[in-house]
């Protein structure tokens, strides 16, 4: 069924109406039947009839956007038209595309039923993903600065002036008892859309900085912080993503939680939300202890985890063999299998990484060298305390430390009681750096897979580090200015969702043959803009068209490749 327009002439006017007009087949071919003549309709009225006759569900898209009409006639004044409102369009309005795909919008609709609040919560969620993807900022900001400024009122439905900072923070309350539900759809979803395999879990930790005191969160903690800001109070954020760096779930610990005590609380979240089978856990260093280990190796799990850079120690030997396995230019690979038989040690060598380690053990040892030289001249020339000059040498070493090995200095005292300062380098150690320069050592319990198939592996864990890279830089999620823990977590949860949102991005690209990164693609589609063209007519009124820019050949070729097809004209919607 569809509807017919009609015209009518009754003396000088004409008159419109509507008909519903229901088509079938015949014998003779197809013929169609008025169902009901509905007369003359509003434009909401009649998108509700058409959407009904259609079938239609009434998408988000159909309710914000006009679909090609019948061209209507009127007569400008065209010296008097103009633009108001430019916005930016693009950016939100293929953020809001992707969420529709993923079925994030259904999803938080689901999950945060309409209630007696004047705005509706999933609206609001949606509001802070949307923002944190297109231009992340703090929820004061963009209650008073950014959303006024972004096409969201109109893509959302929810007036400037209802936005306010207090609506978005109890909008993260609203949002953070859904965490588990989140992530459990979202890998059923990602895993449908693009057959993805959760046999590899890569498994990585990070660390986020607050600004502020932080007095009333008790996960606040000063601890290692890879922000490289040890003054500030921080929280750990434990996250396992899939080979194609498509996160399962994270957890947040405590700042001053060591990465080795976060194993077993996040293999045993993963296996609770999604089964325990068949699954391989790859760990960088951080994580390897031997309770660790032992601990899933006695539930059955495989693993693939880096060695401290000691533990090299054990297979000097095998280094200076020559039968290593080429895996590509500049990297070598050896498998070593343990005495018992249980477990397989991937000896890895890259000429890239041994060229970074002997410039750093250069530096510091001429950093070393030279300090050394000015502490002998100093005792020379003055007497000193044995202590005090003890205290000098060891900041020395500790600040140089990855060639402090080199060196062995003792400090004596002299016969008028000062401080003397002797020392001399240690060939033993040169020797053994530079056999070790730039080798590495794996571990792993799987017993029938070769030393590339195992360095291919754990190699993939370069995607978790990937994800925290894009979720501190492009997402911000780094400083932290929420004091509440319970704000915290949210804050993290909504910048979680929108990585999903960029990964989801990612992969249309990928898919296109764009390249798996996102972030031009992003940035050259967020340049489209919306604006408000005012027409005065004849007759003194004013025709107000909230229209969309047409996007350039770039854009146009971009939107093309991904299968998506921009609007031409928003609906202007009565706030």
């Amino acid at each position: 069924m569809y509807l017919r327009r009609c015209r009518r002439s009754k003396g000088e006017k004409s008159h419109i109406y509507w008909e519903l007009v229901e088509s079938y087949r015949t014998e003779r071919g197809p013929r169609q039947r008025v169902v009901a003549y509905l007369g003359d309709m509003g434009e909401a009225k009649r998108l509700g009839v058409q959407q009904a006759a259609r079938g239609e569900k009434g998408s988000w898209q159909s309710r914000l956007f006009y679909e090609a009409d019948e061209p209507e006639w009127v007569e400008v004044d065209t010296k008097r038209v103009r633009v108001e409102r430019v916005r930016d369009f693009g950016g939100y309005w293929l953020g809001l595309e992707v969420a529709d795909k993923l079925g994030l919008i259904s999803l938080f609709k689901r999950l945060m039923p309409e209630g007696r609040e004047e705005i509706p919560w999933p609206m609001m969620a949606l509001t802070l993903v949307l923002m944190r993807l297109c231009e992340p900022s703090s929820e004061l900001r963009i209650a008073e600065h950014l959303y006024e400024r972004s096409p969201l009122a109109d893509l959302l439905g929810i007036p400037d002036d209802k936005v306010n900072d207090d609506r978005l923070y109890r909008a993260l309350d609203q949002l953070l008892p859904e965490k588990v539900e989140l992530e459990k759809h979202l890998k059923e979803r990602l895993g449908e859309l693009f057959n993805l395999e959760y046999d590899l879990l890569l498994y990585d930790v990070t660390s986020s900085y607050f600004e502020g005191q932080s007095a009333s969160n008790g996960q606040a903690a000063l601890g290692y912080s890879r922000d490289h800001r040890p003054d500030c109070k921080q929280v750990c954020i434990a996250l396992v993503v899939s080979r194609d760096g498509f996160p399962l779930g994270y957890e947040v610990f405590a700042g001053n939680r060591a990465d080795v005590t976060t194993v077993e609380d996040i293999v045993e979240k993963i296996e609770r939300q999604y089964g325990a089978a068949g699954r391989i856990w790859v760990m960088d260093r951080g994580m390897v202890s031997e309770e660790n280990l032992e601990y899933l190796r006695t539930g059955g799990r495989r693993y693939i985890v880096g060695t401290p850079k000691s533990q090299l120690k054990r297979f000097e030997r095998e280094l200076l063999t020559e039968d290593w396995q080429h895996i590509r230019e500049g990297l070598e690979v050896k498998l070593c299998p343990s005495p018992d038989g249980e477990e397989s040690f991937i000896l890895c060598r890259s000429t890239a990484r041994a060229v970074k380690e002997r410039q750093i053990h250069e530096r510091f040892e001429k950093r070393i060298e030279k300090g050394l030289i000015k502490l002998v001249d100093s005792c020379r020339k003055k007497k000193q305390k044995v202590g005090a000059v003890e205290r000098r040498v060891g900041r020395l070493l500790e600040a140089n430390s990855r060639a402090a090995g080199l060196f062995r200095v003792e400090v004596m005292e002299r016969a008028d009681r000062g401080a003397e300062v002797v020392w001399e380098k240690l060939e033993e150690w040169r020797a053994w750096a530079q056999l070790s320069e730039g080798c590495y050592l794996l571990r792993s319990n799987i017993i029938d897979w070769d030393a590339e198939q195992l360095w291919h592996a754990y190699i993939q864990l370069t995607e978790a580090e990937a994800a925290f890279r894009i979720q501190k830089g492009d997402l911000r999620l780094r400083p932290i200015w929420h004091q509440k823990e319970e704000r915290v977590q949210a804050h993290i949860l909504v910048c979680f969702l929108a990585y999903v949102l960029w990964k989801m991005l990612g992969q249309m690209c990928k898919r296109a043959g764009l390249g798996s990164e996102p972030r031009k693609v992003l940035d050259e589609i967020a340049q489209i803009k919306v604006v408000d063209v005012v027409m005065p007519t004849k007759q003194g009124t004013l025709i107000r068209n909230r229209c969309i820019a047409q996007p350039t050949k770039p854009q146009s070729t971009l939107l093309q490749m991904l299968h998506l097809h921009l609007p031409q004209r928003m609906k202007i919607h009565e706030m």
